[in-house]
């Protein structure tokens, strides 16, 4: 895909350090030394470099140039263990917990990441989307102007055209705040992977007061708010889909919208929605869904499949190191 090409000659340019918490897992040790070998971006594989160099061995990896750090081992160990204890103590976290927490590759990476020596982390071939998630909540944290970590798809459509749709895998039901904050955090993605303006259209099953409910003021709620923290972003809504990707139908219905007819990043109103649509849009319109990306934090802290390739794992770190 032309698309996957554009993201490591971008990854390539921008010479990032991006950490890999699940180091002692075969993929993510190919993966790593396929980074490396391209030098795509600089990668870190967090665990026991016995094992991993053993593994390496097996897989008959090359090993060489390959940065690998023990977490408990670490002299930042006893470090992030005393500021992470001072982060959560008013959670009732103890000293010995907070040992336990940040021997975790995930919180380590976090750290890493939170403490400049990592751009972004990828993780989630052995642990789940919730662990991935909490680590870089925790330790990460939000960007600036967002309140929640949502998720987008980029969608490469047959005729090479490339969307965002966005929330389709993390929040079941945003109120207006949260759609907001979807909708910058998909705007940003759009602007650093795709390097196009975004045009941000908010869905909804109404166009401009077509239909009254109380799903419809969400997202003219949320369309409020995102004008008002986002002057400069082109959106528009509360509209259909179709009023959002026809020309036609926009001019239509939405006549003087400078969004509708022309959008690139959709915002569906909930996860049903999202979920649904970036899986029709890929099954029956044949688009190539790449995803989902994770966004919302100071910095990534990118999540995969437990069943992932290793493909997988090199193309999400490339976009890791873009939007870091």
């Amino acid at each position: 895909m032309e698309i996957i090409e554009k993201f490591r000659k971008l990854a390539q340019s921008k010479k990032r350090t991006i950490v890999l918490p699940e180091g002692e897992e075969e993929r993510v040790i190919r993966a790593a030394a396929f980074l490396k070998r391209e030098n795509l971006v600089t990668p870190i594989l967090l665990g026991d470099p016995d094992k991993i160099n053993k593994l390496c061995t097996a897989l008959d990896v090359n090993s060489k140039g390959l940065q690998i750090m023990y977490p408990e081992k670490s002299e930042y160990y006893p470090k992030w263990v005393d500021a992470y204890y001072q982060m959560r103590k008013h959670k009732n976290v103890s000293v010995e917990q907070a040992r336990t927490i940040i021997k975790n590759p995930l919180f380590f990476g976090a750290f890493m990441i939170r403490d400049g020596m990592a751009d972004g982390a990828v993780a989630g071939s052995i642990n789940t989307t919730g662990d991935v998630l909490r680590a870089g909540i925790h330790i990460v944290g939000l960007a600036e102007g967002v309140n929640v970590v949502s998720s987008c798809f980029i969608m490469v459509l047959k005729d090479g055209k490339i969307l965002t749709f966005a929330d389709c895998a993390v929040i079941p039901d945003p109120d207006p705040e949260q759609l907001c904050s979807i909708a910058i955090s998909s705007a940003r993605t759009h602007q650093r992977l795709v390097e196009q303006e975004p045009c941000v259209a908010m869905l909804s099953f109404s166009t401009k007061g077509s239909a009254q409910h109380a799903h419809v003021d969400k997202v003219i709620k949320a369309t409020a708010l995102l004008k008002e923290k986002s002057p400069n972003l082109k959106v528009d809504g509360e509209l259909q889909f179709d009023a959002a990707y026809v020309e036609s139908v926009g001019k239509r219905k939405a006549p003087g919208s400078l969004v509708a007819g022309k959008a690139n990043v959709y915002v569906f109103p909930d996860l049903d929605a999202g979920n649904i649509g970036y899986k029709i849009t890929q099954r029956l319109a044949g688009a190539e869904a790449i995803g989902p990306i994770i966004q919302g934090l100071k910095k990534p802290f990118n999540d995969l499949s437990r069943g992932c390739s290793v493909d997988d794992i090199i193309n999400v770190s490339c976009i890791c190191a873009i939007i870091s």
